[in-house]
């Protein structure tokens, strides 16, 4: 019921956004492309997919790009193609999927514009066709702002979060150049708390004029920080 509900209000954002004249027109889609993709035999023929089913497919790529939903329900989508009569095998429409979704998460890593997205489409690959492109547009240009803010959200989340620093001030006595070397050097100690829940340890160490550039940099960003 509740895969239902979405799939109806996926349905009617779809005939609310696209214009009447894009709706109820069909995607022209050569099957010979989508089975080559699999490594199958190229079938001869096109399959027409209607705009509205092509729509929601984009839709629930973007969706899930944007974290409002865990993935992509390709068994959802093939069967809506096949009440519509396109002949597309299960195992091609999942490598459409994974297609546009990386060129998804590309654009939105980019930052590109529904304009940009589209002529990299189009200069990829003769595939696309005019149909095809505006839904793209369409699309992005309401929503690949708001992927692009998601997946640089899940970029900071993926950082490791400093826990410790510890420093302690040392004297290099010699070394296998110079005898009498004797010059201060600061040993850093960095407590990192990954992503994977594991706590790791970087060790460095820098001369003197380095740590003093260093703290130089600490107190801007502090100054930096007493104006936000």
């Amino acid at each position: 019921m509740l895969l239902f509900t979405c799939s109806m209000w996926l349905l009617g954002c779809a005939v609310a956004v696209l214009p009447h004249h894009m709706w109820l027109g069909n995607v022209p889609l050569p099957c010979s492309a989508c089975l080559c993709i699999t490594g199958s035999a190229a079938a001869q023929h096109e399959a027409h997919i209607p705009i509205i089913s092509y729509y929601l497919q984009c839709q629930q790529i973007a969706s899930q790009l944007q974290g409002c939903t865990q993935g992509v329900d390709v068994t959802e989508i093939h069967e809506t193609y096949q009440k519509a009569g396109v002949p597309l095998d299960y195992e091609a429409l999942q490598e459409i999927i994974k297609l546009l979704s990386f060129d998804f998460r590309s654009a939105a890593k980019k930052n590109l514009t529904a304009e940009q997205l589209v002529a990299k489409l189009s200069q990829s690959s003769s595939v696309w066709n005019k149909s095809a492109l505006q839904v793209v547009h369409k699309l992005w240009s309401e929503q690949g702002a708001l992927v692009h803010s998601y997946q640089e959200a899940q970029i900071m989340m993926s950082v490791g979060q400093l826990v410790d620093v510890q420093w302690k001030l040392g004297m290099a006595v010699s070394s296998d150049s110079c005898r009498s070397l004797n010059s201060p050097y600061v040993s850093m100690l960095l407590k990192i708390a990954e992503t994977s829940g594991q706590i790791s340890t970087k060790c460095f160490e820098m001369t003197v004029p380095q740590f003093q550039n260093l703290f130089r940099q600490f107190k801007e960003i502090a100054a930096v920080l007493e104006t936000v």
